[in-house]
């Protein structure tokens, strides 16, 4: 068995994903994901995703606007994880793609709960929190804080949360 199929054996894969990839970059090769979130942050604002007054139209039932996102969103990865699961698509250094089994647990339920109240509090989730800062919106830094340290409660504590 080889090092890397040991270390997916120790891992959680239902709370880990791994990169065991061989290739790491380094220097100007990293500038390709920074152009790459670049577009993708200016595509959150163009499409109105970032935007505090869809959020909470959204949770208001008053407008489809980011279930209509949302939905094509959930509907790309269903296709995506489909195509790559059957037709064995590698990565571009050529290695497996492996997506491990999802397991039920209610903590995601509580989970789901807490996040999807942030959310509506905040109008931010944390997708688009780094278009919403970049955008202007500095007082997004505090809920970026606050993920960030809820991150590390849930890490620090997760081993006493229920399954």
């Amino acid at each position: 068995m080889k090092e890397a199929d040991k270390k997916i054996e120790i891992l959680d894969p239902n709370c880990v994903a791994p990169n065991l990839s061989e290739n790491h970059d380094k220097g100007l090769e990293l500038l390709k994901y920074l152009i790459l979130g670049t577009l993708f942050g200016i595509v959150f604002v163009k499409a109105e995703i970032i935007s505090w007054f869809r959020i909470q139209e959204m949770f208001r039932l008053q407008s489809f606007h980011m279930y209509g996102v949302i939905g094509s969103a959930i509907v790309t990865g269903i296709i995506s994880i489909q195509l790559i699961k059957r037709l064995n698509v590698k990565t571009i250094q050529g290695e497996s793609i492996v997506i491990p089994d999802k397991v039920f647990k209610k903590g995601q339920v509580i989970g789901g709960f807490i996040f999807g109240l942030g959310w509506a509090i905040t109008g931010a989730c944390p997708g688009p929190l780094f278009a919403q800062i970049g955008s202007g919106y500095s007082v997004i830094l505090v809920t970026l804080i606050s993920a960030l340290a809820g991150t590390w409660v849930y890490g620090k504590f997760s081993d006493k949360l229920p399954n």
